[in-house]
């Protein structure tokens, strides 16, 4: 394999536990260099990215105990072989979102947390090919900050943490400059690295050459994190600005020598205007002066999007050139489904390096390759290196997801679940409504006579594909079947809101659809770009609306009743949710910042599913997936409403009784698995 740079001198897992000061002060004394310097020369820098990799190491699916090739780290991985090669000079960083989302990561974290001397699967398999800097994503904060710091090797300066602990760590050094910690005022992790490196390149006589770069990389997660993981941060931790905290240490790393600066940004781009708690802040982030290159992640998006209609056109966006306000950038989707290359044009000037934009390029590649003769999409191969490092702790997984916990008479899907099916959605709500039920009659007098409520969401809902979807079988239920209901480790919280606010809560929900015009004779697509995992839905027999899809954002929600009457808009409800939802769903309810919450569970609403499911082991269509609490108001179309799903689903839309849903087009053309259905809103 080769190696991405000669290392001037090894700090990977000494910068973790060092202050930011004395890991300059080594980064400085470490030197690099040829015997003699040129006056000119070339070179090119290609920087690598993985983003938003969320311990999907192996190609397998552990909801669906099946191998899925569409992404997996161990096939980026052959992509990274083959840039090291077709490139002399690479750095290859990874941007967060790293070590949670699959079972085998809550398996290391929570079922069987692993020890201080053991590194996490997904760092040893990252291991195998040395990455050379990386940053946290807002899902590094989801376990709390104790294993944060176990798993990054110690030395975390933070309220509840054991600083003086010294264990495994990552492989890499961690760079972040906007979370600040509350005991320390300085930042959680180094803010930024110099890599001092040498690299390949070519003088004007047209010689090899060997000449010493210092490469700076700077670190910025997104601002999200004091709401999503309020019960782990709150007092621990401020976070600041992207642009901020670039604007503050950017010309520090330049004082301090750095040729080049890259940016790792756990976000994305937005066009809305700048604020400091800014989730996708890239768009401004670009423009702060001294950065050479931006890797960007948590849209789960692409950039540069090669599609007709790209994704982020928006001014300064360029995805022809692969630049954001003319800097190189990439986002390198999720999954390990591409890796990210910037490739940078350096020149010489006899003392120093600086990039010439004008001739530097970004692009992803891509694991997908093509299409067989069937037309199913082809992917690279998997990197043969790769599975053997986490072989015992993968099978240790399946071999726990695979505990049975209960039986269900039918198949539990969202593949129509944007279109009134509460499959898979009633039975967490069940789960929810529950443990919060129990837990206010027992604890909060003040609301034992409040009605109790639940809401979910359909967490996967399509959008990594037609097999992005929660399917769960008839038959035998294991705890890999709650897995698949209940994607996220998030934690039950329980609000109280009246019957106005829960209105205005499912309003925002509501977004989920575009409008459609009963009189267009032209096709329309009912699913907008509205995140499926936040089309909160009631499927309870108690709470009954329509979702009028011909009006506008805002004034959809009708005939909205509370046990067969009008709801009362001053009625109060106590509603089982998450901890996300609770604490940072402002633009549902202004009062979802944490002001209305009265319970903050400690418990992930995942367990709480499990320990229902084996409370209630027989589920059944009739008792825990028929709550048809909401519908489409009739009307009536000229064309076609149509959306799509998986291929092959219509079953489970007919077992639903959605009589209204047929098949439009068995493929959709994406290559995707999904099919196109029509729904007739006339019925």
């Amino acid at each position: 394999m080769r190696t991405p740079f000669p290392p001037a001198c090894d700090f990977r897992t000494a910068a973790l536990t060092l202050t930011t000061l004395a890991a300059a002060a080594l980064l400085t004394a470490c030197g690099g260099g040829g015997s003699s310097s040129p006056t000119s020369a070339t070179a090119t820098l290609a920087v690598l990215e993985t983003t938003d990799l969320h311990f999907n190491i192996r190609s397998y699916d552990y909801f669906k105990l099946a191998d899925d090739p569409s992404y997996g780290f161990e096939r980026t991985a052959t992509l990274i072989r083959q840039a090291r090669s077709d490139f002399a000079n690479t750095l290859l960083v990874d941007n967060g979102d790293t070590i949670q989302g699959t079972a085998l990561a809550d398996y290391e974290a929570q079922v069987a947390p692993i020890a201080c001397d053991q590194q996490l699967s997904m760092y040893k398999a990252m291991g195998v090919f040395k990455f050379d800097a990386g940053t946290l994503g807002n899902h590094e904060f989801n376990y709390g900050l104790p294993f944060l710091n176990q798993v990054l090797g110690g030395g975390l300066q933070v309220d509840g943490v054991d600083a003086s602990k010294k264990c495994a760590g990552p492989g890499y050094p961690m760079a972040l400059a906007n979370v600040i910690s509350s005991k320390t005022n300085a930042p959680l992790v180094p803010p930024y690295l110099v890599l001092e490196r040498e690299i390949s390149g070519t003088d004007s006589d047209g010689k090899a050459v060997k000449l010493p770069i210092k490469i700076g990389v700077i670190g910025f997660t997104t601002p999200g994190i004091m709401g999503w993981d309020k019960r782990h941060l709150e007092g621990k931790v401020q976070v600041t600005g992207a642009v901020e905290a670039a604007q503050k240490y950017v010309p520090e790393l330049r004082s301090k020598g750095a040729d080049v600066v890259v940016a790792l940004l756990h976000g994305g781009l937005d066009a809305s205007e700048y604020r400091a708690d800014m989730e996708n802040p890239g768009l401004y982030l670009s423009k702060v002066a001294g950065i050479d290159a931006m890797v960007m992640g948590h849209q789960h998006g692409v950039f540069p999007d090669t599609a007709a209609q790209p994704a982020f056109s928006m001014a300064g966006v360029d995805h022809q050139a692969g630049t954001v306000n003319g800097v190189p950038a990439v986002m390198a989707s999720s999954w390990g489904k591409a890796l990210g290359v910037v490739v940078l044009s350096l020149k010489w000037d006899g003392k120093a390096w600086r990039v010439d934009r004008t001739q530097s390029k970004s692009a992803l590649r891509s694991t997908a390759t093509g299409k067989d003769a069937a037309g199913k999409t082809t992917y690279v191969a998997v990197d043969s290196s790769i599975a053997p490092v986490v072989e015992r702790q993968h099978q240790a997984a399946i071999s726990y997801v695979k505990t049975p916990v209960g039986q269900t008479d039918f198949r539990m899907g969202t593949q129509f679940a944007d279109v009134g099916d509460p499959g898979a959605i009633q039975l967490v709500n069940q789960a929810q409504q529950d443990y919060v039920q129990r837990y206010v009659q027992a604890n909060l007098p003040q609301y034992a006579q409040l009605p109790v409520l639940s809401v979910s969401a359909p967490f996967k809902s399509g959008f990594q594909g037609g097999a992005d979807y929660t399917d769960v079988a008839a038959g035998p239920l294991a705890i890999y079947n709650a897995a698949d209901l209940y994607l996220y480790p998030n934690t039950v919280y329980a609000v109280k809101v009246n019957g106005a606010q829960i209105k205005r809560w499912l309003e925002a929900a509501a977004q989920r659809f575009n409008r459609i015009d009963p009189a267009a004779t032209a096709d329309q697509w009912l699913i907008s770009s509205f995140p499926g995992y936040n089309f909160d839905m009631f499927t309870s027999a108690d709470m009954q609306y329509q979702i009028d899809v011909t009006q506008p954002v805002g004034s959809r929600i009708v005939d909205l009743q509370y046990k067969g009457a009008p709801i009362d808009p001053a009625q109060d409800f106590v509603i089982a949710t998450n901890n996300y939802r609770a604490t940072s769903g402002k633009s549902f309810l202004p009062e979802l910042d944490g002001r209305a919450t009265i319970y903050a569970s400690p418990d992930a609403n995942r367990d709480v599913v499990i320990a229902y499911i084996k409370d209630h082991p027989q589920v059944t269509r009739s008792a825990n997936g028929a709550a048809h609490s909401w519908r489409f108001a009739k009307t009536p179309t000229t064309g076609k409403v149509l959306f799509t799903s998986a291929a092959n689903a219509l079953p489970v839309a007919q077992a639903a009784g959605l009589a209204h849903v047929s098949l439009d087009k068995a493929d959709d053309g994406t290559g995707t698995q999904r099919a196109v259905y029509r729904i007739d809103l006339g019925r």
